[in-house]
């Protein structure tokens, strides 16, 4: 599902690129460097890179004293082609390791290069060796001592052989000239032609007149809504400063009025709401409590920015009736806190984000490979042993999770991120706040592959009890097939991380979980009726060699192969767990049958049987989402070329992120026709131009079948909350328009210039939206949280600066003395005559500020950013 790159990235204001400083558990005496040599290799889409090793020390390094460990986002190495002094292999996952070759000596004062190289190219800093890490060793080869890279540079990406993904990638460079050239396509709008609400209500009538009130102005609640009237007035009190005072029953006078009431919009009620602005003062009705709920949410954004930026005790709202409903019910947003761990504090800042913007469903995704998030009871080796990474000399075999994504080589290590879990505790928090933003949190427990992290625990805990002489018990819960001779890579470069579908404790495991969530669902007050089985991304291979998966096939001749196995797994899986009344959602792996030549196809099995399959991929199997709609699924569409945060906002080396999807910004995840949507994905993550001849489109009466929209955010480069919120924000406000406001005019038009004109004009007003509205007020809450302010767009022409930005409404300072610009800086307003070296950035009205671009007039206009 996820190609994945990771490393602390480079960032203007937070972030800084891993060129560490030493510490106490790091050391510069030998200092080391990389580069990305060159993505134009002769093996396609390949990459040569090297290390340089300099010996500040005052002992050499021989080749049998050491190896560096370190993790890369995982790539196959291919054998050197001219002898080198050390040898990179790969390990697992994305643990790598350099081993010195026969010979190899560096002497204190020394230095030395290695170049290796690999398939699949990098294109940015996020994509660097990282977390790197000497083990050197005793005369005996044993481990004497571990000490991490103090002294680590990643050299500048700037020539097109290393910002290209080889000849094939058509996508332009990123440089200030073509984002002045994109940035033409927009316009500065009057605030009055903004829109009011992000998402868009379906219908908002404005009129004529102003209500300004304070706290003397009381929330009156009907009946079940006293929750929603105490959050309201928590916001009100942000903004303003002052409490407001909450109260059952109806106003006799002027209030803020929150009620239930038959409402329909659009021929739907559920989550419907109307809301009214005038001399009585505001009153919202909805159909239900969630309505009102949103209702609410809109009522917080009609407050002028300006309120949020100079809270005072007064609010002005011009009046406004509003009726709304969402176009889908499920409209969600998945996290992944098991490749990198998010505090609770972080879950609970994004909960209120999600809130805000309608967001109703919130996928948790808490198991992989990399790390179990979640405390178990009956189960501690789960959050013992697979809630943290540490290296381990015992390689694969141990069980014990290695360091991947930069953790370094000691568990738990500040400033870093590889471990952690939420106890029962936690969760239970979690659940409680979520659903009083009537946010449906969905857990994820990912079988049969991305489960290293249950395997190995539960190899721990197999030894432990086989140590105490206790083996029925530790085979209650084993996943694997000790005989099992296997192999396989998966997508993320796993060698082991697929449990045993032939074995009665792997089902047992899984109920186990299953119904330890239930109670801890139990415990928040709330029935677990959703439940996520994951079930993607399992490797070609796997099963193939195993004694135990063998007889099975031997047992049932219909499952015919291994590659087969999967849908036998699920299917298994789903009888146990349906006896639970669980509706079972996965990606969509698991309504498919793979055909003998590896395609694709719908599986009709499970047509009917409450199983909601996500679709993520429409980048190398385009019309998937369309099939399993037409063939009778319900679906969730969660389209990688749209709804994926982690994927860059553009191909700049030092904006993080994935692109094996391709780039998405805030741009793609708003514009998207969910019945249709070849109209809103054009190329592949290479920039060639896609067709869609021959492939299926969705049938009118499958439109129903489409439930939802998910936006998706793995965390393979995503370092801590300001990294989270970076990549979402944006991004989320596009999501939610999708995923709620009603079907916008240009979804339905046919001809496709027609319809990018329609497309551009609704565009604009969003992105003028965000500027002047959205970004600056999320400046102001919980704390403010990190949003991501574009670059500006610049060039020069005849020592003329000429600048603009890609959300217009954000201002634009620049320097010409080599200083950084402030928001006390030169404001650019119009064409400048300017000579030499000259800075820009992009600043909201809440003072935030994009990174520095800088355009070079003695370098006939060229961008340095």
């Amino acid at each position: 599902m996820r190609n994945f790159f990771c490393l602390t990235v480079l960032f203007a204001v937070v972030f800084l690129l891993n060129s560490c400083k030493s510490s106490e558990k790091e050391t510069g005496q030998i200092a080391v460097s990389w580069e990305l040599v060159t993505n134009f290799t002769d093996v396609e889409n390949g990459f040569e890179a090297r290390f340089t090793l300099a010996n500040h020390g005052n002992d050499a390094l021989t080749d049998k004293n050491w190896a560096l460990f370190f993790n890369m986002s995982p790539r196959p190495i291919i054998p050197a082609k001219t002898a080198q002094s050390a040898t990179v292999q790969h390990i697992n996952g994305d643990w790598y390791k350099l081993t010195p070759n026969a010979g190899f000596a560096l002497a204190p004062g020394d230095s030395t290069e290695i170049r290796y190289a690999g398939t699949e190219a990098v294109i940015k800093h996020t994509d660097a060796p990282m977390g790197l890490y000497f083990v050197f060793y005793d005369k005996d080869g044993k481990e004497e001592n571990i000490v991490q890279v103090g002294n680590y540079t990643v050299l500048p990406f700037a020539r097109k052989e290393q910002q290209l993904r080889g000849k094939d990638d058509l996508r332009p460079l990123q440089t200030a000239a073509k984002r002045y050239q994109d940035n033409l396509a927009v316009s500065l709008l009057d605030a009055k032609q903004l829109q009011r609400i992000i998402p868009a209500p379906v219908k908002i009538t404005p009129g004529a007149g102003t209500l300004s009130f304070g706290n003397e102005v009381a929330i009156f609640y009907g009946n079940g809504l006293e929750n929603e009237a105490k959050l309201l007035s928590e916001k009100l009190k942000a903004v303003t400063g002052t409490d407001f005072a909450i109260k059952s029953g109806t106003p006799a006078d002027k209030g803020i009025v929150l009620k239930t009431g038959a409402v329909l919009v659009n021929g739907i009620a559920k989550e419907a709401y109307k809301l009214s602005v005038d001399d009585k003062g505001v009153t919202i009705t909805g159909s239900d409590a969630s309505g009102v709920f949103y209702g609410t949410q809109s009522l917080l954004a009609l407050i002028p920015t300006a309120s949020y930026l100079k809270p005072g005790p007064a609010i002005a709202l011009d009046y406004v009736q509003i009726e709304d409903a969402p176009r889908f019910h499920f409209r969600s947003m998945h996290l992944d806190v098991s490749r990198n761990f998010q505090t609770k504090e972080t879950i609970l800042r994004l909960i209120d984000l999600l809130a805000m913007y309608k967001i109703n469903h919130f996928l948790f995704y808490t198991t992989e490979d990399e790390g179990w998030r979640l405390e178990i009871d009956g189960l501690p080796e789960l959050t013992k042993v697979g809630a943290q990474r540490e290296h381990t000399a015992g390689g694969m075999a141990s069980p014990v999770l290695h360091p991947a994504y930069g953790s370094g080589p000691k568990a738990y290590d500040e400033g870093k991120y590889g471990s952690g879990f939420y106890t029962k505790a936690d969760f239970i928090e979690i659940l409680k706040y979520a659903t009083a933003r009537h946010i449906k949190v969905i857990p994820e427990l990912n079988f049969p592959g991305h489960a290293r992290a249950a395997i190995k625990a539960m190899e721990a805990r197999y030894e432990r009890l086989m140590k105490e002489g206790k083996e029925k018990e530790a085979n209650e819960y084993r996943l694997i097939d000790p005989n099992d001779k296997s192999v396989y890579l998966s997508a993320q470069g796993y060698k082991d991380n697929v449990v045993n579908v032939a074995r009665e404790s792997t089902y047992h495991f899984y109920e186990k979980v299953v119904d330890e969530i239930t109670k801890i669902y139990a415990e928040a007050g709330l029935k677990l009726d959703v439940f996520h089985a994951g079930g993607d991304e399992v490797a070609e291979g796997a099963w193939t060699k195993s004694p135990e998966a063998a007889q099975l096939l031997k047992e049932n001749p219909a499952v015919k192969d291994p590659k087969n196995l999967q849908s036998y797994f699920f299917g298994k899986l789903l009888k146990r767990l349906e006896k639970r009344n669980l509706s079972i959602h996965g990606w969509e792996e698991v309504a498919l049958n793979k055909s003998p030549e590896g395609k694709y196809l719908p599986n009709p099995e499970f047509v009917g049987k409450k199983v909601v399959p996500y679709i993520w991929n429409n980048i190398y199997d385009l019309d998937l989402g369309n099939r399993l709609a037409n063939a009778g699924y319900p679906v969730v569409l969660c389209n990688v070329t749209n709804f994926y945060f982690d994927l860059a906002y553009n191909t700049d080396p030092l904006e993080p992120g994935l692109y094996w999807g391709g780039l998405v910004d805030a741009y793609a995840n708003w514009a998207f026709a969910p019945f249709d949507m070849f109209k809103t994905t054009f190329q592949t993550s290479m920039g060639k131009p896609l067709t869609f001849t021959g492939l299926e489109k969705m049938k009118p009466e499958a439109r129903k079948n489409v439930i939802g929209l998910e936006s998706q955010l793995w965390s393979e480069t995503v370092k801590g909350r300001d990294m989270l919120e970076y990549y979402t924000l944006p991004k989320l406000m596009g999501f939610a328009e999708s995923a709620w406001a009603a079907e916008r005019p240009w979804e339905t038009i046919e001809n496709s210039g027609v319809r990018q004109s329609s497309m551009q004009k609704g565009w604009n007003v969003f992105a003028n939206t965000l500027a002047q509205k959205d970004m600056p007020r999320l400046a102001t809450l919980n704390g403010g949280y990190n949003y991501r302010v574009p670059m500006p767009g610049a060039v020069l022409e005849n020592s003329t600066l000429k600048a603009n930005v890609e959300y217009p409404g954000l201002s634009i300072r620049y320097t010409t003395d080599g200083s950084e610009p402030t928001p006390q800086s030169s404001l650019y307003s119009a064409p400048v005559k300017v000579s030499g070296k000259v800075k820009v950035r992009s600043f909201d009205a809440a003072g935030r500020s994009s990174r520095t671009a800088i355009v070079d007039g003695n370098a006939a206009g060229s961008t340095l950013d």
